[in-house]
């Protein structure tokens, strides 16, 4: 539940891009959460879909609808009519849109980019999320990460697969766990599950040396300008699960980091900030860094519910002090 209302010191607009309204569930959203905790401090909150953006005449602009939100998590906002406003105009602009990160959502970093030139404030930076593919990220933080291979050339996997006896082979532009194969070095079908993964050479494929405490779940660590949250959900896979993702079944539970967890969240908080990513959510398994989540990463409402820290409420304070030194 949000906390209460209290005076603003000034009434500021925030613009959210979102899903539509309707797909949202507020018993388990983060957007939502987010938006109930600026409002809470006493600011407006718009929202807008990716097709709503548009630049004309030198000014990036959309049609947004100012939302009443309510406590109830079945019947959570009233929107207002739409405006038609510049970027510019909004205090800020938070994008969190879901994946797939598809053309059309390159696109609208382009127009968000173009809406920073005029300026408005755009969290996470519309290039960061560009430069940030969720999972090759790891690759600048080497030094907390499983063996892991890029490519997509089959020969590579194979070897790969032979030396490391039991590994995890996945797209690079997936998402919920959606097409992760755990292969074996004797399992009879993994050429055709690298054949199906890479799109017979046409996709670049991660592989990486399987980490048995899987079994005690894929901690999400979230990280909010600059700062570490001091709790993870482990998402711990069902029984004859691999994944432990919400989506794919897995079960969520909030848990203190551990000491481990800490030192990895601490090394990539700041220098992630300073790339204008406000929010990020990073996946822990084990000892290891897996992804690094600049999207839309999830996990606000568990942890808050389950641990009783006001995740939305560290993420209103963080976006409301990096306006301000804006």
């Amino acid at each position: 539940m949000p906390a209460p209302r209290t005076r603003a010191a000034r009434l500021m607009d925030f613009a959210f891009v979102l899903d539509p309204l309707p797909l949202l569930k507020a018993y388990k959203d983060s957007s939502v959460a987010m938006m109930r905790a600026v409002a809470a401090r006493g600011h407006r909150v718009y929202a807008l879909e990716q097709s709503a953006l548009y630049w004309r005449d030198g000014a990036t602009r959309a049609e947004a609808r100012p939302l009443d939100l309510h406590d109830d998590d079945h019947d959570w906002y009233t929107a207002g009519a739409t405006e038609d406003r510049a970027l510019r105009d909004f205090t800020a602009v938070m994008m969190r849109k879901d994946p797939p990160f598809d053309m059309e959502y390159v696109y609208s970093t382009y127009l968000l980019e173009a809406a920073e030139a005029e300026g408005a404030r755009v969290f996470n930076r519309p290039r960061a999320i560009r430069d940030y593919n969720e999972k090759m990220a790891i690759a600048s933080f080497r030094q907390f990460t499983t063996p892991t291979l890029v490519t997509r050339d089959a020969r590579l996997i194979g070897a790969f697969i032979d030396e490391h006896r039991d590994t995890i082979v996945k797209p690079l532009d997936g998402m919920g766990g959606t097409s992760v194969f755990r292969v074996r070095h004797d399992d009879p079908n993994r050429n055709v599950i690298i054949e199906t993964v890479s799109h017979l050479g046409a996709r670049t494929v991660m592989a990486q040396r399987f980490i048995p405490e899987i079994r005690d779940g894929d901690k999400r660590i979230l990280l909010i300008g600059g700062e570490v949250v001091p709790y993870s959900l482990a998402r711990i896979p069902r029984p004859g699960e691999t994944r432990g993702n919400l989506a794919a079944g897995g079960e969520g539970v909030a848990r203190p980091l551990s000491v481990r967890d800490r030192e990895i969240g601490e090394a990539l908080a700041a220098p992630l900030a300073a790339e204008g990513l406000l929010v990020v959510g990073i996946d822990v398994i084990g000892d290891y860094l897996t992804e690094v989540n600049v999207t839309s990463p999830t996990c606000f409402v568990e942890i808050s519910e389950q641990s009783g820290f006001d995740v939305g409420g560290m993420f209103a304070d963080a976006l409301l002090r990096a306006c301000a030194r804006q």
